[in-house]
């Protein structure tokens, strides 16, 4: 019996055998915004350098990190990791330890003497960076990569602003934060040290095509205490700038610390540190509204720091001072209670926040500055043409991480206004949600804990109190990631097609869909781990 005429026909001899035909929608790969990505203030495509690590090949995410970052030995050390918060793997176990890695990835780098690649080319255009600290070392580093002369003045005898005069020793080790600025050094970025700027428009005159400045809230906030004549009242800022230069400040056995901020918690450890048999931290809210990272006071009470939570200080005298206790009111602000408690003292140290010195502006009336910060346009231009603002200087979050964000932010359109072209808008994509994975997939995987030095041995001395990750751990951390949004290339989708319609290209290059023979069933889509898959239309 003579088979009918469409099974006798070969493969792909006719549009009939297509299952392709029936289909109305068709799944396409997308690259999706991972929440990490959109979390971090420093613009780090996380995901991406966190994959490129998952096999060690650790030169290159390190390079791929530095792209958007410089500094990874030192993000890895003091950023506050907005990226493990937003990480979606907070809802199977634990956060990925985003930050453990880069700390890795940026030691390793500086172990191995990887070296930042030159620019391409010299454009023969100049630019003053004011201000050494992570905003203007960032906005030089990229300026020098794409092309321009850079010339970073600052008025202090090193590099580094508040990651420097700032954070301590035993949170960011001097030798770590000297290799990385080196190599932006290396890079051909000229540094002019111990040079104040007294005013920002004779930078113009000098020759520079575009200023940047980027100096450093380093004026400590002062607030009116009834004090004796004898009572020893200090500022932090000048306390922490004093110890970096060598001049060892003298605090006394008992020292109180007046605020509830990274810069109180700080300076309390440095305290302890220095031989302080008591320190004491005074804030006037309850710890759930202190400023300072969760992080920050745990390790601070660990190491024997005393915080007095709602209470305020009344009166300094030569060896004792009195706070007043006070209240939450029923709106949640504290109030005054009229009682008293006297506290032995040698000296206050207030970490009350800090303000930008704005001297430098000169006769500022073309540069506007409202409510304490710099009024910049969306491209970080002041209301000066060619001067542009960022770090502390302008409004945002003064950490490190966002400083790193405003330095890259600033030199894009600071190129861009130099060649007389356009920043084109990049589209704003909403995050990936964890309901859109298929997270069954993932096995459970804690995270790797990074060691920390006993509180008992760490206040003897400035050691690096948080240990960073081995080769073994990192590469485990790296792996725990989910790709959430963008293909990992698992081969869910090549293996569940009931059509054979998904090709692999080979190792980094994905897949691609034969639309002859894709029904658009969707199964690839249901099935993807991450999300990177979406059906879409063909009507």
């Amino acid at each position: 019996m003579d088979k009918p005429y469409a099974i006798t026909l070969s493969v792909g001899s006719s549009l009939a055998n297509h299952t392709g035909s029936w289909r109305v929608e068709h799944p396409e790969y997308v690259n999706r915004m991972p929440p990490c990505n959109k979390a971090c203030p420093a613009g780090e495509n996380v995901q991406n350098w966190l994959y490129i690590a998952e096999d060690g090949s650790y030169e290159q995410a390190w390079r791929e990190l530095i792209k958007e970052n410089p500094f990874p030995a030192i993000m890895g050390r003091v950023c506050y990791h907005p990226c493990q918060t937003a990480c979606n793997r907070t809802f199977l176990d634990e956060a990925v330890g985003i930050n453990s890695v880069e700390r890795f990835l940026g030691d390793h780098a500086l172990e191995k003497g990887w070296k930042i690649d030159p620019p391409e080319h010299e454009t023969g255009l100049a630019v003053l960076v004011i201000g050494a600290g992570p905003a203007g070392l960032s906005a030089a580093y990229q300026l020098r990569r794409m092309g321009h002369q850079v010339v970073v003045r600052d008025a202090t005898h090193q590099p580094g602003g508040m990651m420097r005069y700032g954070i301590p020793k035993y949170r960011l080790p001097r030798e770590v934060l000297d290799a990385e600025i080196n190599r932006v050094k290396e890079m051909g970025v000229i540094f002019q040290l111990n040079t104040r700027v007294d005013d920002v428009h004779d930078a113009l005159e000098e020759g520079f095509d575009a200023v940047f400045m980027a100096i450093g809230a380093q004026l400590s906030k002062r607030t009116y205490i009834p004090a004796g004549e004898s009572a020893r009242i200090l500022d932090a800022i000048s306390v922490l700038h004093h110890f970096e230069d060598g001049q060892t400040p003298m605090l006394g056995r008992k020292v109180v610390i007046y605020g509830g901020g990274n810069t109180a918690m700080d300076i309390a450890r440095t305290a302890k540190r220095l031989g302080a048999e008591e320190a004491i931290i005074v804030y006037r809210r309850t710890r759930d509204k202190a400023p300072a990272n969760d992080l920050e006071i745990e390790e601070a009470l660990e190491e024997g720091i005393l915080i007095k939570w709602l209470s305020t200080v009344k009166y300094m005298g030569e060896d004792d001072m009195m706070i007043e206790k006070m209240a939450l009111d029923e709106k949640g602000f504290p109030q005054p209670t009229g009682e008293f408690e006297t506290l032995e003292a040698d000296s206050l140290i207030l970490a009350l926040g800090q303000e930008v010195d704005f001297s430098l502006l000169g006769n500022n009336v073309d540069l506007d500055v409202k409510s304490g910060v710099m009024d910049v346009d969306g491209n970080m231009m002041t209301t000066h043409p060619g001067i542009f603002a960022g770090g502390d200087m302008v409004e945002g979050d003064r950490t490190v991480t966002t400083s790193v964000g405003h330095g890259k932010k600033a030199a894009k359109y600071i190129d861009a206004w130099l060649r007389q072209t356009k920043v084109e808008a990049k589209e704003e994509k909403d995050a990936v949600a964890f309901e859109d994975l298929n997270t069954w997939y993932y096995t459970d995987a804690p995270h790797a804990v990074r060691e920390r030095l006993a509180a008992t041995r760490r206040v003897y001395d400035f050691s690096e109190v948080v240990q960073g990750l081995d080769e073994s751990t990192a590469l485990y951390e790296a792996r725990r990631c989910m790709s959430c949004g963008n293909c990992f290339e698992c081969d869910n989708c090549f293996g569940v097609c009931p059509d054979n319609a998904i090709k692999k290209l080979g190792p980094g290059w994905g897949y691609e869909i034969d639309l002859d023979y894709c029904k658009g069933c969707g199964i690839c889509v249901s099935e993807c781990p991450a999300s990177a898959i979406e059906m879409v239309s063909d009507l």
